[in-house]
């Protein structure tokens, strides 16, 4: 891990038994609300995806939506929102993809994205994989392709970035935490 990154990991709180008990939940919102941390984390995201040929970044709600808005603006790209069902107003078309106990459905305008387009699709953080590989449907599915998926934080050990490459994507995490 260099060590922008480390001083990345280091701005993120940790807070035990939350949402349930031996669940060890990763909070960004302390890297957020540090000026000094989100820059670091942005410029990071900037040098990595500054000479990509990069048309549009996509953000998974709702994390994805501060992250991804604030990278467009540096990268001078568009921003397109992922949504949970039901809070986009135009006519959509959804995935949904299953969870540790049931089903989650995410959606995106069908004009969102043209075919060809090279997205890049960003979010907090990857555990099981499975709400990032369905925001990479939905962008597959309306013809675009896939720069990569990147997020702030991996947990390796619930294998969600070994679905990604199985799944035939990249991806790229800032910093990774071991456990759950």
């Amino acid at each position: 891990m260099t060590p922008e990154r480390k001083e990345i990991k280091d701005k993120i709180r940790t807070v035990p038994n939350w949402p349930k008990k031996g669940i060890m939940f990763r909070d960004i919102t302390t890297l957020l609300k540090d000026p000094v941390g989100l820059k670091l984390c942005l410029n990071d995201f900037y040098k990595r995806y500054n000479e990509e040929d990069i048309d549009v970044i996509i953000g998974i709600d709702s994390r994805g939506f501060i992250l991804g808005g604030a990278l467009a603006y540096l990268l001078e790209k568009g921003f397109v929102p992922v949504r949970k069902k039901g809070k986009l107003p135009a006519e959509t078309i959804s995935e949904t993809y299953e969870l540790e106990y049931g089903t989650d459905t995410l959606e995106i305008h069908k004009d969102a994205i043209n075919n060809g387009d090279k997205v890049l699709i960003i979010d907090d953080l990857i555990a099981t994989g499975g709400t990032a590989i369905a925001a990479a449907k939905l962008v597959k599915n309306l013809g675009g392709e896939i720069v990569e998926i990147a997020f702030i934080v991996d947990l390796p050990d619930i294998k969600g970035g070994e679905k990604l490459r199985k799944a035939g994507f990249k991806y790229y995490a800032q910093t990774s935490f071991e456990g759950h």
